[in-house]
C-alpha cells in the first residue's frame, strides 16, 4: 500500500520530468511546466464536468495544452525571441489563466468541486501508476530508439549536424516543447483526479522540481527517476507527518520537500 501511495504520488512529477528532459535535450528548457500543470488541471476539471467523461476531459485537455504551447513556440522561433524569456512569459500566462477561466465558467476563484468530478481514491492511484508507466516507457523508447527521438536529443548540442542532414532544428525544438506540454497536461489531469477537485496552485512546485530532477539526473533516466522518488517521498511524508507529530509548524511541513531538494543539490555539488 505504501509503495502504491508513493508511486502514484510520484507519477505527476515523473511526467513533468520527462517533459523537462525532452526540452533540455532540445536546448530550450520548458520553464513553463509549473504554470501549465495548473492550467491543465483546471481544464481537466472543466472538460470532465461539461462532457461527463474523464477520458474526453483528458483528451481535450491534452489537445488544448499542446496546441497552445506549439503556437507560442512557433511565434518564439519565427521572431527569433529568447526562448528563456519566452518560456518564463508563457509560465506566467498559464499560471494566471486558471483563475480567469474559473471566474468566467464557474463564478468562483477558489476550490472547484462537482458531483460529475468524483473518483475512487484507490482506482485513481492504480490507474495513475499503470497509465504513467505506459506513457513513460513509450516516451523513453521514442527518445532513445527512433530517428525523431535522436534528432531531438542532438538538437541542443549539435544542431549543425541536423542542418547538414537537411533536418530543420527549429521543428525539433517546437516538437520538444509539444511533448513537454503533453506530459505536463497528463500530470495536471492526474493531480486534479487525485483530489476529485480543482485547487488553485495545484502544481505545488512540481514544474520546478521536474527541472531540478533533470539537472540532478544529468539526463540519465535512472538518476532522474531516483531524484523524483526522493522528492516525492519527502513530499508524501510531509503531507502525513502532522498526523503523527501535530506540533510541527505547517510552514516547516510545506517547506520539507524543498529542503530535501536543496540538500540533494548540495550533496551533488560536493560530489
Amino acid at each position: 500500500m505504501l509503495a502504491i501511495n508513493i508511486l502514484s504520488f510520484s507519477c505527476p512529477l515523473l511526467l513533468c520530468a520527462m517533459g523537462a528532459l525532452y526540452s533540455d535535450y532540445a536546448g530550450i528548457l520548458a520553464i513553463f511546466l509549473e504554470g501549465l500543470v495548473s492550467f491543465s488541471a483546471y481544464f481537466m476539471f472543466y472538460f470532465t464536468v461539461t462532457t461527463g467523461s474523464a477520458a474526453l476531459g483528458m483528451i481535450f485537455t491534452s489537445l488544448i495544452c499542446v496546441t497552445a504551447v506549439v503556437f507560442f513556440a512557433t511565434i518564439i522561433e519565427k521572431l527569433h525571441a529568447n526562448p528563456f524569456i519566452g518560456a518564463t512569459a508563457i509560465n506566467l500566462l498559464f499560471s494566471a489563466l486558471p483563475s480567469f477561466f474559473a471566474t468566467l465558467h464557474f463564478k468562483n476563484r477558489g476550490v472547484l468541486t462537482s458531483e460529475a468530478f468524483n473518483f475512487s481514491v484507490m482506482q485513481t492511484k492504480i490507474f495513475t501508476v499503470i497509465f504513467s508507466l505506459v506513457i513513460l516507457s513509450l516516451a523513453f523508447l521514442f527518445l532513445l530508439k527512433t530517428r525523431n527521438g535522436l534528432y531531438i536529443r542532438i538538437t541542443g548540442s549539435d544542431s549543425d549536424v541536423l542542418t547538414a542532414k537537411g533536418v530543420n532544428p527549429v521543428w525539433c525544438r517546437i516538437q520538444a516543447w509539444g511533448f513537454a506540454a503533453f506530459f505536463a497536461s497528463i500530470s495536471g489531469a492526474f493531480l486534479c483526479m487525485r483530489v476529485s477537485s480543482f485547487v488553485p496552485g495545484i502544481s505545488s512546485g512540481r514544474g520546478w522540481m521536474a527541472l531540478a530532477a533533470v539537472y540532478l539526473g544529468k539526463k540519465i533516466p535512472v538518476r532522474i527517476t531516483i531524484s523524483v522518488l526522493i522528492f516525492c517521498a519527502a513530499d508524501f511524508f510531509a503531507t502525513s507527518i502532522q498526523n503523527y507529530l501535530p506540533s510541527i509548524p505547517t510552514s516547516v511541513v510545506l517547506s520539507l520537500p524543498y529542503i530535501v531538494i536543496l540538500l540533494v543539490i548540495g550533496l551533488e555539488k560536493q560530489n
